[in-house]
């Protein structure tokens, strides 16, 4: 199994925090790097965009995602073009992460009615694809670099009934390890890959000052034998080294 790291919030007074906090997780032996969109929380979220163009820069060969981008609160083609551009800086590291979004204050922010979210994202997505295959729509162009041509890869963050979808119109499935118990996410694996899903990514296992090691070991050791391929970790001020925690996962 792969072990990778959401980028964490960053002291505002060192703007180089984030490329540090990349450059290191990257020597460390992190396989990929995520960001997540998030707002209304009572502290700042760097734009995922942004985080990841700053570890894009810093970095040489982690993959880097988003996860999740909540696609029913954006504009398709503001989405394609900063991925495409994000493309050039990142090459095919970049895995977009993409979903509906869980949270009412996020949607709340944008003016977005949260109980219409799940149509708006089917609604997007299907204009976002349009877009990523070959830049246009109806008669018009953003006229993306041929080497960008197609996009990323998407990966759905969803539950329950969504599981089925990711499997079948995704590239991969970002379930959440901090919404979900372990024997939640080992009882569901199975209908992901019985639905021909590929890989299969249990994100925002929170390691804090209150974490026990040992029995985080434990936990990743589950995911894995229960077939995830990926497992990102979120650090909160306090929590063990990076490194200490990179040692849990072969």
């Amino acid at each position: 199994m792969r072990l990778g790291a959401l980028l964490g919030p960053v002291d505002p007074t060192h703007p180089n925090g984030l490329a540090t906090q990349a450059r290191q997780l990257e020597g460390e032996g992190y396989d990929s790097l995520w960001s997540a969109q998030a707002m209304g929380r009572g502290f700042m979220v760097t734009d995922p965009f942004i985080a990841l163009t700053a570890a894009a820069v810093a970095t040489d060969h982690v993959e880097l995602g988003t996860g999740i981008l909540q696609l029913s609160l954006y504009e398709p083609v503001d989405v394609a073009l900063k991925s495409f551009s994000l493309m050039q800086v990142a090459g095919g590291r970049l895995l977009l992460g993409v979903g509906a979004g869980s949270t009412e204050v996020d949607h709340e922010i944008h003016g977005s009615e949260f109980s219409h979210r799940f149509k708006a994202f089917s609604e997007k997505l299907a204009l976002l694809r349009g877009w990523f295959n070959d830049g246009a729509q109806n008669g018009k162009s953003i006229s993306p670099w041929p080497d960008v041509e197609g996009g990323p890869k998407l990966g759905y963050g969803t539950w329950d009934k969504g599981v089925k979808r990711a499997a079948e119109d995704f590239d991969f499935w970002i379930a959440s390890g901090m919404h979900r118990s372990v024997e939640d996410l080992e009882q569901i694996i199975p209908d992901y890959r019985e639905a021909g899903g590929a890989r299969a990514v249990v994100s925002t296992i929170i390691v804090s000052g209150e974490t026990d090691v040992g029995e985080l070991g434990e936990t990743l050791s589950r995911y894995a034998a229960a077939g995830f391929d990926d497992a990102v970790v979120m650090f909160i001020p306090g929590a063990p080294a990076p490194s200490e925690i990179r040692k849990l996962v072969s």
